[in-house]
């Protein structure tokens, strides 16, 4: 290991999922060019898609 510490601690596919009604609702946005199943990483000021580069900044 490096200087700086690994962060620990548990991580999964419940993280990014919530139920709502009895159905399953993702907490991130979907990519508007892509579509659904492709999600937007969440920055400071903005959200980019991985995969084809769509940004859309916060106000």
């Amino acid at each position: 290991m490096s200087e700086k510490e690994s962060k620990k601690g548990l991580k999964g596919v419940w993280t990014l999922y919530t139920i709502q009604d009895g159905k399953i609702v993702s907490k991130r946005v979907d990519c508007p060019k892509c579509g659904r199943g492709v999600f937007l990483a969440e920055h400071e000021d903005r959200f980019t898609c991985g995969r084809c580069g769509y940004t859309k900044f916060k106000r």
